[in-house]
């Protein structure tokens, strides 16, 4: 249990260095549509101006009769909105972002480690990994464009950074630190 233990955290550090590739690059950049700084100011003025408290908004709301007939013609909008900012370097994001990465880790390293007497082989393993870390990416990224009319591109580069960072995860898991047999 020690080994799924130290796994959970190299894995931790294999999915924060993947996740570090994808969005703390500008690589990231294929995920993002842009905006002027006037565009930026104007917005950034308007949400301040008009939502009080940190949240997801669906804009216009569409459980009114006029928010119904406004979010049929368009535009529409779910906006992430922060009140009150933050850092793009955020040492507490770095540190609740690693944390997060290691949790996830651990899950993966206890659901491997629970058929680990039965999935006994690499390959089989890595493939376990790769189907569920597949299943998951698609069914959570994905769901933003089909239901909601999100942005596909933001969701398409989030589904191949998310995927990567599953995988780093778990593979360096199944490969080192999940014993031939569970116990």
């Amino acid at each position: 249990m020690i080994k799924v233990l130290l796994g959970s955290i190299a894995g931790g550090v294999a999915m924060f260095i993947a996740g570090f590739l994808f969005w703390a690059t500008p690589l990231n950049k294929i995920a993002f549509s842009s905006a002027t700084e006037a565009q930026s100011a104007a917005v950034q003025l308007s949400l301040a101006q008009n939502l009080s408290a940190t949240g997801y908004y669906l804009i216009p709301n569409p459980e009114t009769s006029n928010g119904a007939v406004l979010y049929g013609k368009g535009p529409t909008a779910l906006v992430n909105y922060n009140s009150a900012g933050f850092s793009t370097a955020d040492p507490s994001a770095m540190i609740g972002g690693f944390i997060h990465e290691v949790v996830v880790s651990l899950m993966i390293a206890l659901s491997l480690y629970a058929v680990a007497g039965r999935v006994t082989d690499f390959a089989s393993r890595a493939r376990l990994v790769v189907g569920l870390s597949a299943a998951t990416v698609v069914m959570i990224t994905l769901s933003d464009p089909i239901w909601m009319h999100g942005a596909w591109r933001f969701a398409l580069y989030g589904l191949v950074a998310d995927l990567a960072m599953m995988c780093a995860s778990g593979l360096v898991i199944a490969r080192w630190f999940v014993p031939t047999r569970a116990g």
